[in-house]
This record gives C-alpha cells, structure tokens and sequence, in this order.
C-alpha cells in the first residue's frame, strides 16, 4: 500500500468513527418500561422461564451496563471508545470487556431457568470482530437466545434476538476461537516450512 492509500485509509477510519452513534452521557437509568419489554422477551423465550427470574435478569442487563459506562469512562461512540482503550487513554471498554463483565455479574444471579452463553461475530473486511454475551431458557440452543449488547450503544443496552440481529454474524465463541486458532498454527506452520 502507497503512504498516500494509507493516509486516505486512516483518515477515512477517523472520519467514520466521528459518525459512530455517541452514548447518551448523561443517561444514569432506565426507565421500568425498557426492563419490562426486556422481562417479557425473556419470559417468551419458554414457558419454563421463571417469571421473577426474568425480571431480575432484565433489570441487570438494563441497568449494569449503565454502571460500566461510568467505570469504563466512555465518553465517545463505541468504537473511537475502542481507540482509546487500545492507546491506554481509558481504562477499559472494547466489546469483550461489556460481554465479560456483564456475563459475569449475570452468571452471579445462578439462575434455575435461564442459561448464559458467549457467541462471536467474526471480523470481515468491513467490521471488526464482537463478542456479546447471549441469555436464554436454561436448555434452549443459543441461537434461540437474546443479544445482549452494552457495548454497541456505549452502555445503552441492544437487545434482540440472536436470529433478528441481522447487524452481526454471531456464532458459538469456541467455535470462533478454535477457527482462530487453527489459522495462527497454520501461519505459524508456514513460516517454518
């Protein structure tokens, strides 16, 4: 690549990140109707999902990745937010710290009736690669399960479910992972032949 494509390249990269949707700074709450909307989806999910159960876990996905937006510092869209963390500016806040600390403090709950999963959508030459944590009824596949995303709107919850969110390719993470693995030992093969 020429030093001027690369130039264009990088500034076409800022230019787009100034476009990134930017959170909603001041929002410290949600509002009973959003975690209500979250509660039912879940209890539509199967009619084994306790009722109470789905309550609470919808409270804390609604209202935990608003807690993290001020831990994590997030001042800017998601991914000039990503820049700054990988320059050591912030703290933390690239996707798979949402999906970590967010799954984690679910996992916390030990629910009966819902279950918990880790799904990836893989890097194209278009979008860097996402990690989300996934709930679902306990037993369900998790493609049958809910996004839930803290990091795509900088703390303002993205809820769908895994199969309506057309936005990312999601797949199970160890599948990912062991695709990612298999390519670098592969690489690596190829410079020692």
């Amino acid at each position: 690549m020429t030093r001027r494509a690369a130039l264009f390249t990088g500034l076409s990269a800022l230019a787009l990140t100034g476009c990134a949707a930017q959170p909603q700074v001041s929002r410290l709450s949600t509002s009973e109707s959003e975690i209500a909307a979250l509660a039912d989806a879940l209890r539509g999910l199967s009619p084994s999902v306790d009722t109470e159960e789905a309550r609470r876990a919808a409270r804390i996905a609604q209202e935990y990745p608003l807690e993290l937006r001020v831990r994590y510092e997030v001042t800017d869209g998601p991914i000039l937010h990503n820049v700054k963390v990988n320059n050591g500016s912030k703290p933390r806040g690239i996707c798979v710290h949402w999906a970590d600390d967010i799954e984690a403090r679910l996992r916390a709950e030990n629910f009966r009736t819902l279950e918990l999963h880790r799904m990836i959508s893989p890097a194209t030459a278009f979008r860097i690669s996402h990690s989300a944590p996934i709930i679902s009824a306990r037993g369900q596949d998790m493609y049958d399960g809910i996004v839930l995303d803290g990091w795509r709107d900088g703390g303002d919850l993205f809820w769908a479910k895994v199969r309506d969110d057309t936005r990312y390719n999601w797949r199970p993470r160890t599948e990912v992972l062991r695709e990612l693995y298999e390519k670098r030992e592969a690489r690596r093969a190829a410079l020692t032949d």
